[in-house]
């Protein structure tokens, strides 16, 4: 297990589920069902008159035929064709209440998705958030907890994401990735002791963190810190 398998993503912190959360769901689904219709009669995409709804779930017609979030273009990709399969499966599971395992399907897209769908699947993250914190939240595994404390810090959520660290290493002990995240944590909020100790932990349970921290910007804070410097560079 390494701590790349589950790189936290990069977002702006975004609100909880929009009033309207569900209009734009089920408006997603439609388009993406109409989409796949066009396709296998062989028309091109969709009409003109279709709406499909803004980011914040609000629905506006389009005045020339549309993707899901961009222009239409005679030929869709493979990787766009698959982009929208996952996207629509993450979709049905949010729309089946499987707030867990629609958030950990729309995680896994983000870092790839087209810039277009970007701001529509934290949208979505962060509706199923908000869904997951209401109530008891369960994980088949480690690696879905993690993935989650990585939500909830990247929301701001501080306490929550510290928590589910925390429940991993109570549960497996040599969980490096748990302790990188702990420093993580620590770097964002300002704890450099605690950073350098949660680190100095995951580097010796898995020497790759050490690689991994170098380039993870979310360590600027402690940077300069010659602990930290010595901790990343013990050669130099």
């Amino acid at each position: 297990m390494t701590a790349t398998t589950f790189r936290p993503y990069k977002t702006e912190k975004t609100s909880t589920a929009k009033p309207r959360i569900y209009t734009a769901l089920n408006n997603d689904l439609g388009f993406i069902a109409e989409k796949t219709m066009s396709t296998k009669s062989g028309k091109t995409l969709i009409t003109a008159n279709h709406t499909a709804p803004t980011a914040d779930g609000a629905l506006h017609a389009k005045r020339s035929p549309r993707t899901l979030a961009g222009s239409a273009q005679a030929d869709d990709t493979a990787a766009r064709k698959q982009t929208l399969a996952l996207y629509e499966t993450a979709l049905k599971l949010m729309q089946a209440g499987k707030y867990e395992k629609a958030h950990s399907a729309f995680l896994q897209m983000l870092d790839t998705a087209p810039h277009d769908l970007a701001d529509r699947i934290r949208m979505y993250i962060a509706a199923c958030l908000s869904h997951v914190s209401k109530g008891t939240t369960s994980f088949e595994t480690h690696e879905e907890r993690y993935d989650y404390a990585i939500s909830l810090l990247n929301h701001g959520r501080y306490d929550d994401a510290r928590e589910h660290f925390e429940q991993i290493l109570l549960k497996e002990k040599a969980a490096d990735y748990a302790f990188y995240g702990l420093a993580l944590l620590a770097s964002i909020t300002g704890d450099t002791q605690k950073c350098i100790d949660h680190l100095s932990e995951a580097i010796r349970l898995n020497a790759h963190n050490r690689f991994q921290a170098r380039a993870d910007s979310d360590f600027d804070g402690v940077a300069e810190d010659p602990r930290f410097t010595e901790l990343l560079y013990p050669e130099s």
